[in-house]
């Protein structure tokens, strides 16, 4: 049975990025399920529309005759249909929303995930950052050491690399504020830099994990 609903928007990030994205998924289409409409009927509409459910098998010999495969996944009402180069009527069916995540990253909970330099990225989106940015130097100055601390424990962002980075910066900004204020230093281990894979779509059947 094809899988699609993410349990998690770390979930959904980290299939996105690492499962397609990092082998060559690159167009995508999102789109957003209205209230009055079954998310699940919706899933099977477009997974059986796009031929999307088929095995490893049969997408390596389309791949081999020049054919896309296409991906579907979803977190709430959001979903993303991606796509690999090559055939398929997909690209005419969707091509007004058709996107290429090299050009265009797709957003999503303030994440922004794109292909960069040879490789899937996930980081930070850039208004999420700056707004982030704001809030923090606005407590450095004003906060004790705990409480910014506590602070950057909300986030809950997942820290690949660019993440990890972005974090980073922010931490060093905060702390050259508290510095010239006369105040004392947040540890880095707030961070909490190691990300942990997670389980995109929750624990496996029984029938699948049996044996």
């Amino acid at each position: 049975m094809y899988r699609c609903r993410a349990v998690s928007l770390a979930g959904f990030i980290q299939q996105l990025a690492v499962a397609y994205v990092a082998h060559g998924y690159w167009f995508y289409a999102r789109g957003w399920i209205p209230i009055d409409k079954d998310p699940e009927a919706i899933d099977r509409k477009l997974i059986d529309r796009y031929g999307i459910d088929v095995s490893k098998w049969e997408r390596a010999r389309r791949k081999r005759a020049g054919l896309a495969n296409l991906h579907y996944l979803r977190f709430g009402r959001t979903f993303v249909l991606i796509a690999t180069h090559g055939q398929h009527w997909f690209f005419e069916a969707e091509a007004k929303a058709i996107r290429d995540i090299r050009r265009v990253p797709f957003k999503l909970g303030g994440y922004s995930v794109s292909f960069r330099n040879g490789h899937a990225s996930v980081r930070i989106d850039q208004e999420t950052y700056n707004r982030l940015k704001a809030y923090f130097l606005f407590l450095a100055p004003q906060r004790s050491a705990e409480h910014m601390a506590a602070e950057f424990r909300l986030l809950h962002l997942e820290p690949y690399a660019p993440v990890r980075r972005q974090l980073l910066n922010l931490f060093r900004a905060v702390n050259r504020v508290r510095r010239v204020a006369g105040l004392d230093a947040i540890p880095v281990a707030c961070l909490g830099l190691r990300r942990k894979p997670v389980q995109p779509f929750g624990l496996p059947p029984v029938s699948e994990s049996a044996g």
